[in-house]
């Protein structure tokens, strides 16, 4: 199955992209030139990807901490 992250996409952070033909997209991405998204991905691709992902992750955790830290010196 197709994910946002593995559509290639310039644009993969929106939240448009839908499978192929389900959604309001008829047969393909609205980001890409008429071809299909691509599904299978090579390892380096997977393995970036995935780095990316943890990186955000890790960006997420730390405004979460600095969150309960705010909250807990009686932050709004």
């Amino acid at each position: 199955m197709c994910h946002e992250i593995e559509y290639g996409c310039e644009h993969s952070g929106h939240s448009h992209h839908t499978r192929w033909g389900v959604g309001h997209h008829r047969r393909e991405c609205c980001c890409t030139l008429g071809y299909p998204p691509r599904c299978f991905l090579t390892r380096e691709e997977v393995i970036a990807q995935l780095e990316e992902y943890l990186k955000q992750l890790q960006l997420e955790a730390k405004g979460v901490e600095e969150r309960i830290d705010d909250l807990k010196k009686g932050g709004a």
